[in-house]
C-alpha cells in the first residue's frame, strides 16, 4: 500500500513539474512530507491553516486543489480590471462612455439650464437670480416643473455618440502614447494629449447640440421644440451657425480636458494606486478634477454662452452704442475675438466669471457621475467578457 502510495506520489510530481512552478514545489514538497508520515501545508494564502494529510488518495486531492486554486489565482491576476486596461475591448469603452455620458447630462441639465441663463450678459428682469437655489425655484414657479428640461431630447442625441468616441479616442491614445513617452508606466503627458485629441472629436459631434440646448435653455425662449429651433436656426443663420462657437468650444474644452484628465489620472495615483475599480475614488477623482477645470476655463465658457445663444439684449446695447448706422454691424457676434471685446465691454473683468458659481456646481457632479458610470459599465462589461471566455475555456477542456 505505502509503495503504489508512493508511486503514485512520484507520478503526480511528475506531472506538476512541466505545469506552473509553484505547484511544482507545493507538489515536491508534499512528497517529502509524506515520506515522513505526516504532511503540512506549506502556504497559508492557499490552505489557509498548517493541516496533516494522511493516505495517498487524501494526498492526490489536496495537491489537486493546490493545483487548481493557483491556476485559478494566476486567472484572476490575469483579468485583473485595473491592472489590465487592455482587457477593455474598444467597443467596450464605447458603450461604457455613451451611458456615462447621457446620464451626466441628463442628471445634471437644471442646472445646466441655470447656468445658461446666469451667464446672460443683458438679462431681463424676470431673468436675474442670486444663485443657483434661487434660479431653479424661480423657473420653476414662474415657468413650469419641467422648465428646466427643456433641450433636453436634443443633449441625450448628441452626448450618445459623442461621448462613446470620446471615451474610446482617449483610452486608446493614452495607451499608445504612455507607452512611447513612458513604457510600462503612466504618463501624465499622454494623458493630457488623449483628452485633447478626443475633445476634437467629442466637441464636433456634440456642437449643434449645444446650440439648440442653449437657445431653448434662454429666458422667453421663441422655439416650440428641437425640430422647430433648429429649423429656425438653419433658415435664418445658415448651417454655420451649428459651429459658430466650435473654436471657441476647443479654445476651452482642450486646456479644460487636458487639466481634467491630468489631474484625474493623478488622483487616481495617490487614491487608487492599484487601480482597482473603486467607486469612492472614481467619484471623488471625477469631481475634484471637474470643479478645477471647469472654474479655470469660465471665462472661455461665457464667450461660447454668448456665441451660441446670440443673446438678443446684448445684440441691441452693441448696436444702440454704435449708433443707427452701424446697427447691422452686429446683427451676430462671430468668433472668440468678438466675444471677448462684448463680454468685457458689457460686463467688464467680472463679466467673465459671469455663472462660476454654478458651472462649478453643475462640473463637480457632472465629472464625478461620468467617471462613476463610466468605470462601473467599463468594468462590469470586462468582466462579462472574461466570465464568458473562462467558460469556453472550461467547456473546451
Amino acid at each position: 500500500m505505502e509503495t503504489d502510495g508512493f508511486v503514485r506520489k512520484r507520478r503526480m510530481t511528475a506531472e506538476s513539474s512541466s505545469g506552473d512552478p509553484g505547484v511544482a514545489g507545493a507538489s515536491a514538497g508534499a512528497e517529502v512530507r509524506w515520506l515522513g508520515g505526516r504532511f503540512w501545508g506549506v502556504s497559508e494564502s492557499i490552505v489557509g491553516s498548517l493541516t496533516p494529510r494522511i493516505g495517498g488518495q487524501a494526498q492526490i486531492q489536496t495537491v489537486d486543489l493546490i493545483r487548481v486554486a493557483a491556476a485559478e489565482q494566476t486567472e484572476d491576476d490575469e483579468h485583473d480590471y485595473e491592472g489590465l486596461p487592455q482587457g477593455a475591448s474598444t467597443r467596450t469603452h464605447m458603450l461604457a462612455g455613451a451611458v456615462a455620458g447621457i446620464m451626466e447630462h441628463c442628471l445634471m441639465f437644471p442646472v445646466d439650464c441655470v447656468k445658461t441663463r446666469m451667464q446672460s450678459l443683458q438679462p431681463e428682469p424676470a431673468a436675474r437670480y442670486r444663485n443657483v437655489m434661487d434660479a431653479l425655484r424661480r423657473i420653476i414657479a414662474t415657468e413650469g416643473v419641467w422648465r428646466p428640461m427643456r433641450g433636453l431630447n436634443a443633449t441625450a442625441i448628441g452626448a450618445g455618440p459623442a461621448h462613446a468616441l470620446y471615451f474610446a479616442c482617449y483610452e486608446k491614445l493614452k495607451r499608445t502614447l504612455s507607452d512611447v513617452i513612458h513604457p510600462g508606466a503612466n504618463s501624465h503627458l499622454a494623458n493630457g494629449a488623449a483628452g485633447c485629441a478626443a475633445t476634437l472629436l467629442h466637441d464636433a459631434i456634440m456642437n449643434p447640440a449645444e446650440v439648440v440646448k442653449q437657445r431653448m435653455q434662454m429666458y422667453n425662449s421663441p422655439y416650440r421644440g428641437v425640430l422647430d429651433c433648429v429649423g429656425a436656426v438653419w433658415q435664418k443663420e445658415g448651417a454655420a451657425a451649428f459651429y459658430r462657437s466650435y473654436t471657441t468650444q476647443l479654445t476651452m474644452n482642450v486646456p479644460f480636458q487636458a487639466f481634467h484628465f491630468m489631474t484625474y489620472e493623478y488622483l487616481q495615483e495617490l487614491l487608487n494606486p492599484k487601480r482597482q475599480y473603486k467607486p469612492s475614488s472614481h467619484m471623488l477623482s471625477g469631481a475634484l478634477a471637474g470643479a478645477i477645470a471647469a472654474a479655470v476655463t469660465t471665462p472661455l465658457d461665457v464667450c461660447k454662452t454668448l456665441l451660441n445663444t446670440q443673446e438678443s439684449m446684448a445684440l441691441s446695447s452693441l448696436s444702440s452704442g454704435q449708433g443707427r448706422g452701424q446697427g447691422q454691424a452686429h446683427r451676430h457676434i462671430s468668433g472668440l475675438a468678438h466675444a471677448f471685446r462684448t463680454v468685457y465691454r458689457l460686463g467688464g473683468l467680472k463679466g467673465f466669471f459671469k455663472g462660476v458659481q454654478a458651472r462649478i456646481i453643475y462640473q463637480m457632479p457632472s465629472t464625478a457621475i461620468s467617471w462613476s458610470v463610466y468605470e462601473f459599465f467599463k468594468y462590469g462589461l470586462t468582466e462579462h467578457q472574461h466570465n464568458k471566455r473562462r467558460a469556453m475555456t472550461h467547456l473546451e477542456q
